[in-house]
C-alpha cells in the first residue's frame, strides 16, 4: 500500500509538473518541456504544422534546431535560409545525403532515385535522364497526356455541367495524375478517373502510405518502428497498401519482360511505348536490370508523377478562381496564341504562354508540393547562417517556408502575384533553384520539370478555356498534413460551361 501511494505521487506531481509547465508555456512557439523536449509543442501544432514551422523560422532568423524527448536522439535541424540550402544542395552536395532516417521512414521506395545516395543515385540519375531527354519519349508523354484530357477529363467536366455536380477537383486531379503516370511508366491505365469515381485499390493504397509516411516524421522512431513490429495501426495499413501496390507492379513488370522476350524491337507501335519497356530496351538497362529495380523506379515515378502533379494543379486553380485579374490574363493569352482552338497550341503554343507559365511558378512558390525535404550531412560542418552541423544529424529546409519569406520575395511574399515573375521585356525572370525551390536544387534538381510544367499547363489550359470554376461557399480550404502539400478538405467546386 505504501508503495502504491508513493507512485501516485509521484504520477500526481509529474502531472502537476507538466500542467503548470503547460500553463507558463502555452504562448511559447516552441518550448522545451521537462523530459519530452519540443515534442509536445509541436504535436499540439500539427494540424497546422506548415505555418507553424514558418512562423518559427521567421522568428529564428531562418534556421533552429528541434529537440526531441531525452534519449531518443531525436535532433533535426530546420532551416528556409537561402544561402545554407545552397550550401546543402549544391556547395557542400557531397556531404549531404538522404541518411538513415529518411530510407527507413521512406521504405516503400526502395532503392529508387529519391531514397538512394552515392553510386546507385548516380546510376539512377543517369538511366532516368537518358530516357526523358529523347524527343521520342517527350512526344509519347505529351500524346499520352492529351489523350486523358480528350478522353476522360473534358467528358468527367461536362457531365459534372450538365448535372450540376458538385466536384472535388483534388480527387479528380489525384484520379487523373494516376491514371497518366502509370500509362507513361507501365502501358496500364487503371482508368481511376471516370463519371462513376471507381474506388480503385492501388490508388488508394498511395494515399495510405502517404498518411503513414507522415507519421513516421513526428513520432520517435522507436515508436513507430514497435508499431511495424506489430503489425497495428498506421503501420499495417501501409504494408497492406504496399502489398497492392507491388502485386500491381509486378504484374505489370511481368508482362512487359515477357512482350520483350517475344519481340527484341519496339518499333513504333505506341501501344507497346512506355518507360518500363524502354528501360529493358535501353543500351544502358540491358543485362542490368532485374525486377526488382524497375519495381523501385517505378514506384519512385509513380509517387512522382501522381502526388506533385496533382497537388500543384489544386493549389493553381484554387488561386486562379479567387484572382480573376488573373483568369482573365491567361484566357487572354490562350486566345492570342491558339486564334480560338486551344487544342492547336501544342508544346510550342505552351512555350509561348508567359503569363501562365508565371501563374504557375507562383503558385508552385506559395504551395510547393513536397512541403519539406530532408537530408543528413556525412561529417561535421558549418552553414553559411553560423550553425554548426555534427556528422549523422538531420536536416529539413522547409520549402514551403522560403516560399514566405520576406528576405528573398519581399515584403508582398504572401501575395499571389505572377507579374513578380515577369521581366520588363516580357519574358520569364529565372530565379535560382536554392530560391525557387519547388523542384529543388543541386545535382538532385528535378529532372521531369519540363515535362510537370507541360503537364499542368495542358490540363490548366482546357479546364480554364472550356469552363468557370465556382468555388462552393464555406467550404474550408486549409493545407493537409501529409508529405505532399494536399488540401485538408479537398477542392469543392461546381463548373459552368464558359462560351468564348
Amino acid at each position: 500500500m505504501a508503495a502504491l501511494g508513493i507512485r501516485e505521487f509521484l504520477v500526481a506531481a509529474l502531472v502537476f509538473v507538466l500542467i503548470h509547465y503547460w500553463r507558463v508555456n502555452r504562448h511559447t512557439p516552441m518550448a522545451y518541456w521537462p523530459i519530452l523536449g519540443m515534442l509536445p509543442s509541436f504535436l499540439l501544432n500539427t494540424p497546422i504544422i506548415f505555418d507553424y514551422i514558418t512562423s518559427i523560422l521567421k522568428q529564428k532568423g531562418g534556421t533552429f534546431m528541434f529537440e526531441g524527448p531525452w534519449l531518443s536522439n531525436m535532433k533535426i535541424l530546420f532551416t528556409s535560409d537561402a544561402l545554407n540550402v545552397q550550401h546543402i544542395t549544391s556547395t557542400k552536395f557531397e556531404n549531404y545525403g538522404k541518411g538513415n532516417d529518411f530510407r527507413e521512414i521512406f521504405e516503400v521506395l526502395g532503392d529508387g532515385i529519391f531514397r538512394s545516395d552515392s553510386q546507385l543515385w548516380k546510376y539512377n540519375r543517369t538511366l532516368l535522364h537518358s530516357i526523358f531527354k529523347q524527343s521520342q519519349f517527350q512526344l509519347f508523354i505529351n500524346k499520352t497526356i492529351m489523350k486523358k484530357i480528350d478522353s476522360c477529363l473534358l467528358p468527367f467536366l461536362d457531365h459534372a455541367c450538365k448535372e450540376g455536380m458538385e466536384v472535388d477537383l483534388q480527387d479528380a486531379f489525384q484520379r487523373l495524375t494516376f491514371d497518366n503516370i502509370c500509362s507513361i511508366v507501365l502501358g496500364f491505365d487503371p482508368n481511376c478517373l471516370s463519371i462513376e469515381f471507381p474506388e480503385v485499390a492501388c490508388e488508394r493504397a498511395f494515399n495510405e502510405a502517404e498518411d503513414a509516411i507522415l507519421y513516421r516524421h513526428v513520432m520517435p522512431r522507436c515508436f513507430w518502428k514497435l508499431l511495424k513490429w506489430l503489425q497495428v495501426g498506421k503501420e499495417k495499413k501501409l504494408k497492406e497498401g504496399q502489398e497492392i501496390v507491388d502485386k500491381m507492379l509486378y504484374e505489370q513488370i511481368a508482362s512487359k519482360c515477357k512482350m520483350q522476350s517475344q519481340s527484341s524491337i519496339l518499333g513504333d507501335d505506341e501501344s507497346h511505348f512506355n518507360l518500363l519497356n524502354v528501360l529493358l530496351n535501353s543500351e544502358v538497362g540491358k543485362g542490368k536490370i532485374d525486377d526488382k529495380f524497375m519495381r523501385d523506379t517505378a514506384i519512385n515515378l509513380l509517387a512522382a508523377g501522381r502526388d506533385t502533379i496533382s497537388s500543384s494543379l489544386t493549389w493553381f486553380l484554387w488561386l486562379v478562381a479567387t484572382h480573376p485579374s488573373v483568369e482573365a490574363m491567361i484566357l487572354e493569352e490562350i486566345q492570342k496564341h491558339s486564334q480560338g482552338n486551344w487544342k492547336d497550341l501544342g508544346v510550342k503554343g505552351l512555350s509561348k504562354l508567359v503569363y501562365l507559365h508565371a501563374a504557375v511558378s507562383e503558385a508552385l512558390r506559395l504551395y510547393p508540393p513536397v512541403p519539406f525535404e530532408h537530408k543528413c550531412a556525412l561529417k561535421f560542418d558549418v552553414l553559411p547562417s553560423g550553425h554548426r552541423i555534427n556528422a549523422n544529424t538531420m536536416i529539413v529546409y522547409s520549402l514551403y517556408s522560403m516560399g514566405r519569406m520576406e528576405e528573398i520575395w519581399g515584403e508582398d511574399c504572401l501575395k499571389f502575384r505572377p507579374e513578380r515573375w515577369i521581366s520588363n521585356k516580357g519574358g520569364i525572370i529565372h530565379m535560382p533553384s536554392y530560391k525557387f525551390i519547388a523542384f529543388n536544387a543541386g545535382p538532385r534538381s528535378c529532372l521531369g520539370k519540363d515535362i510537370s510544367f507541360n503537364e499542368i499547363k495542358m490540363i490548366a489550359v482546357a479546364m480554364l478555356w472550356n469552363y468557370h470554376i465556382h468555388l462552393v461557399e464555406g467550404h474550408p480550404i486549409t493545407p493537409g498534413v501529409s508529405v505532399v502539400l494536399y488540401m485538408k478538405q479537398g477542392l469543392k467546386v461546381m463548373l459552368t460551361k464558359r462560351s468564348i
